[in-house]
């Protein structure tokens, strides 16, 4: 056993020529432009992470099919912990992060309140909030720690550590690692040896008895609900993954993302993760170990970003679903998708993404108004921002977002 462990490390040593690239890539997309600096080898702290899944239950509300997770020792769903996914839908604004640049890719810096519009579901909305990116960054650093990217671990830690090193002073990050469980190795703070160590301590091998599979959008789902609630300015997780969860039976069937018939009710789906993210506008930046697929080019996403990727056409399109969910999730919620092993082709892409990420504005704006004065009604609603007076500009946000039932 120890003779293999140290064959993959000899592997593994081989790949940190691709770091830059994706190391540039991932600062450049949360708006960080001071350069990573990669530490010495940490030592493991003997602190015990925190498994966020002990003992909780889910529960989905037979009469408005919103799951709730149910705390240890509550004794009913009714006193399941609310936290992010009640929304009173009269009061509660709905923020929209946007970046904004010319048809060359240019970006486009120094805008306005007065320069956007929102339409919400083609109703007009006035701009309640704005904020140039002034506020400070959240990042949730969601790590898979299963035994499938065991080749790959050393540099996806690698990766998340010079993460940690370009972030500003002011910005905070947090360190989730999972397998069959979800571990949460350190909540946000801006203390980057405490980050450091609590990356050190993601470590697969530790977590090879973890047995269960690998349950991805769980622990997405968990980091979303536990640690950003009551946050505000950008916020975004950034999931490094295979891909290939194994909690929730995703098919290219795209009834297999949604509660229905022949499932358990109390279970979670991939569609209660999707809505959690765009209750909260957390955006995903997720970078898949695996390759991409031949047709998943950025231009053909960009066509896709207004309608569902579940669709016939994935079946022709010979795209994996374990791809495909990841791609779906990023559409819904916003962010980008990146491919771990083509990371010397993204070095160009990104300094435009640089540019863009300057123009990067956040929005309000309430769901109600003369015609609806009762408030939005719960489900999904397209969104669409544009700039007025500038044609050339393209505007790029989460195409939805999700109101709940209120409580």
């Amino acid at each position: 056993m120890r003779s293999r462990f140290r064959a993959r490390r000899r592997r593994l040593s081989g790949g940190g020529a691709r770091l830059p690239a994706v190391i540039v890539s991932l600062c450049v997309l949360l708006g960080l432009f001071s350069a990573p600096t990669l530490p010495a080898q940490t030592k493991k702290s003997s602190k015990r992470p925190r498994r966020l899944d002990q003992g909780i239950r889910w529960h989905r509300d037979a009469a408005t099919g919103e799951l709730r997770i149910i705390a240890p020792g509550s004794p009913a769903a009714g006193s399941a912990l609310a936290g992010p996914n009640v929304m009173r839908v009269n009061t509660q604004a709905v923020a929209v992060t946007c970046i904004v640049a010319t048809a060359d890719g240019t970006a486009v810096r120094g805008l306005r309140r007065e320069d956007f519009r929102i339409l919400d579901g083609g109703v007009s909305r006035p701009v309640t909030y704005f904020d140039a990116s002034t506020q400070p960054a959240s990042v949730a650093l969601v790590i898979d720690a299963s035994p499938s990217v065991l080749r790959d671990s050393e540099e996806m830690k690698h990766a998340a550590d010079a993460l940690i090193g370009a972030l500003a002073p002011s910005d905070q990050a947090a360190v989730v690692d999972f397998s069959a469980h979800t571990y949460l190795q350190f909540g946000f703070s801006d203390a980057r040896d405490s980050i450091r160590r609590a990356v050190a301590r993601v470590d697969v091998r530790e977590l090879l008895g973890d047995v269960g599979g690998s349950n991805i959008y769980q622990a997405v789902y968990l980091a979303a609900h536990e640690l950003f609630p009551g946050r505000t300015g950008r916020k975004a997780i950034l999931l490094l993954t295979d891909g290939q969860d194994s909690g929730l039976g995703l098919t290219l069937d795209p009834a297999s993302a949604a509660p229905g018939p022949g499932r358990p009710a109390d279970n979670l789906t991939f569609d209660d993760v999707a809505k959690l993210l765009a209750e909260q506008d957390i955006q995903i930046f997720a970078v898949s170990t695996e390759n991409r697929p031949k047709v998943m080019t950025p231009e053909w996403l960009d066509e896709h970003e207004s309608s569902t990727l579940l669709n016939v056409s994935a079946r022709r399109e010979g795209i994996p679903p374990y791809t495909l969910y990841l791609a779906e999730l990023v559409r819904r919620a916003g962010g980008q998708l990146y491919f771990l092993r083509e990371t010397e082709t993204m070095a160009d892409t990104f300094r435009k993404i640089a540019e863009k990420i300057r123009a990067e504005y956040t929005l309000g704006f309430y769901p109600t108004g003369p015609a609806d004065p009762a408030g939005a009604s719960p489900g999904w609603h397209s969104v669409r921002v544009e700039i007025t007076g500038q044609t050339n500009a393209r505007v790029s946000h989460r195409a939805a977002y999700y109101i709940p039932t209120a409580q």
